[in-house]
């Protein structure tokens, strides 16, 4: 069933845009309504830093700059910046929350390798 979900899953996903999975967009989604914001998309850019070169942020914002690339899923804007878009072309932001891990992961197809904290890429 594993594979038959991940087989699914893969087909699904863009790889001319970024990608949210709709465990993501439902973590999302209780976060701006516990805010009690609908005005709020999620941002993600690839930033400068960390030990691997490149960092990803992601935060809520209301702001709507020249070039963003927005996507909808299932209600839930993703922001991207035109400086970011090849970055996270094929990228699929999801969440987790396990014993071992909670908050959002990224499963970028164009990070060559990361560091060993797996906080930054290149």
């Amino acid at each position: 069933m594993t594979e038959q979900l991940e087989t699914q899953l893969d087909s699904e996903r863009r790889t001319d845009s970024i990608n949210l999975s709709p465990v993501a967009a439902a973590k999302v989604k209780s976060l701006l309504e516990q805010e009690g914001r609908d005005d709020l998309a999620l941002r993600i850019s690839v930033q400068p830093g960390g030990c691997s070169g490149l960092r990803y942020q992601l935060f809520f914002d209301e702001r709507s700059l020249d070039g963003d690339v927005v996507t909808d899923f299932d209600g839930v804007g993703v922001v991207v910046d035109r400086m970011s878009v090849p970055y996270l072309n094929g990228a699929t932001i999801d969440f987790v929350d396990t014993i071992e891990k909670q908050g959002f992961t990224i499963d970028n197809p164009n990070a060559t390798g990361s560091c060993a904290c797996g906080d930054s890429f290149h």
